[in-house]
């Protein structure tokens, strides 16, 4: 499953360091902007308990664990939709994605160039979030040529022609929606019509990564950050989070155990990368469901609301074409009572068809034939 976060912002805020603590990687991080051309990307693992503790009742040799896609892409910068900065190829690079990650620098460190003259985040997502609206009047005037184009070609067909007209008032009132400065309500007007159109980079899912510094880490110092203050105030807490890049990279180059020990002492009570990749987890839209046998544990990320006949093809292709029925129980029951014998007793192993939505934290076993 190919589903993708990506990584956006201005040069300069964090966005390599974070990455490459992100997924382990090392690509490089230099201070002055641009230092990404192209897009990197890497995997990261969906942190899940679950999977040890399956590991244990079902003794097997191995996890195979879920993981999430990220993408590490070149700053923006005012006039990318014209093409500044390397625009257009970086913009491009956003429409990949299923989930942006606003990185937004917090904190202020002389040493470290900015490309505005002062620290200002909310600044920052209004300069990027512009330029994605502009790009996106772009391909909204391409599409209303070929809805045209479609119009006259379908005056015997009045069923398609309502749905065009109806598809074309929309780009039109997504269109206004930018021209009056509010892209940030582009992804509402979306979400909310009654039709469908063109994927648009300011209807994206967004969450905010509000970087700040070390010192900020522990007790909860950032919250009297007034930038991260005001993140809060515009986006909302559920959407806002914050975490120190430079702090988790110098983690994420530790063995685990002086990671956890070093974490402690600087205060850090839960890795901020685990927030970032639950949260990209969540609202991507994904569920994890799992195969379990003596040789492995393998956890399979799917999109919430897949029938199981779909998510056996994540398995393999021979499951979904000669899928016949699958046995199905839940990770809950089973680490309550510990036993499939149990589970049999009590009635919980039950056979599905084709039809059944998986639900986060089913094992399924497929029988298929082809």
């Amino acid at each position: 499953m190919s589903i993708a976060a990506g990584l956006v912002g201005l040069p300069n805020v964090g966005k390599s360091t974070l990455f490459n603590a992100l997924t382990k990687s090392s690509i490089p991080a230099e201070n002055y902007p641009f230092c990404t051309i192209d897009p990197h990307r890497a995997v990261a693992v969906v942190p899940d308990n679950r999977c040890q503790q399956l590991q244990e009742i079902f003794n097997s040799q191995k996890i195979i664990p879920a993981i999430a896609e990220f993408v590490d892409i070149a700053g923006l910068v005012k006039g990318a939709a014209e093409g500044e900065g390397l625009g257009n190829q970086f913009l491009s690079h956003i429409r990949e994605v299923h989930l942006i990650l606003h990185v937004l620098r917090c904190f202020e460190d002389t040493g470290i160039i900015h490309t505005s003259e002062k620290i200002d985040p909310i600044a920052d997502f209004e300069t990027i979030v512009t330029e994605l609206g502009l790009k996106d009047l772009e391909s909204i005037e391409k599409r209303k040529l070929k809805i045209a184009q479609l119009l006259k070609s379908s005056k015997q067909n009045p069923a398609e022609a309502k749905l065009l007209e109806q598809e074309l008032r929309l780009l039109e009132e997504i269109e206004q929606t930018i021209n009056n400065g509010a892209v940030a309500q582009v992804a509402n007007i979306v979400s909310n019509a009654a039709i469908e159109t063109i994927p648009l980079l300011s209807a994206k899912n967004f969450l905010i990564i509000a970087n700040i510094s070390e010192q900020e880490v522990a007790d909860h110092a950032y919250e009297k950050n007034p930038h991260v203050q005001a993140l809060v105030k515009q986006f909302g807490r559920n959407r806002v989070i914050p975490i120190s890049a430079k702090l988790e990279y110098e983690l994420s180059q530790l063995p685990d155990e002086e990671s956890k020990e070093l974490g402690e002492m600087m205060g850090l009570e839960k890795r901020g990368l685990d927030t970032i990749i639950e949260q990209t987890f969540k609202n991507l839209g994904l569920i994890i469901f799992f195969t379990c046998g003596p040789q492995e544990i393998h956890a399979w990320p799917i999109k919430k609301g897949t029938n199981i006949r779909t998510a056996a093809g994540e398995i393999h292709s021979d499951l979904e074409r000669g899928f016949i029925c699958a046995e199905v129980y839940n990770y809950a029951d089973l680490f309550e009572h510990r036993k499939i014998s149990t589970l049999k007793e009590l009635g919980k192993i039950r056979t599905e068809g084709q039809n059944y939505l998986v639900q986060d934290g089913d094992i399924i076993l497929v029988k298929f034939n082809v």
